[in-house]
């Protein structure tokens, strides 16, 4: 099965609509990943796990995963909504 390099370059959001997955940070600094299609996603600790969670979700296809630019802040929902 082929994998993401995990240091390899993800394209930013802007050159890549039809990624299903975007990885970015929410208001409070966490990694998350965001699902185009809201089936599935998290929060995560580290960019590297938020990475390996998309990569094995897409069956590590890299035209599915984009990287969030810094200035764009991404939400996970249901733990916004516990706070």
């Amino acid at each position: 099965m082929p994998s993401i390099q995990l240091n390899s370059r993800i394209e930013p959001l802007q050159r890549k609509p039809a990624a299903r997955f975007t990885i970015g940070r929410d208001n409070r600094g966490r990694w998350v990943v965001a699902d185009r299609d809201g089936l599935v996603g998290g929060v995560f600790i580290s960019e590297h796990a938020a990475r390996h969670f998309a990569a094995d979700e897409c069956g590590h296809d890299a035209a599915q995963i984009c990287r969030a630019d810094d200035s764009i802040v991404l939400q996970f929902g249901p733990l916004d909504r516990l706070q």
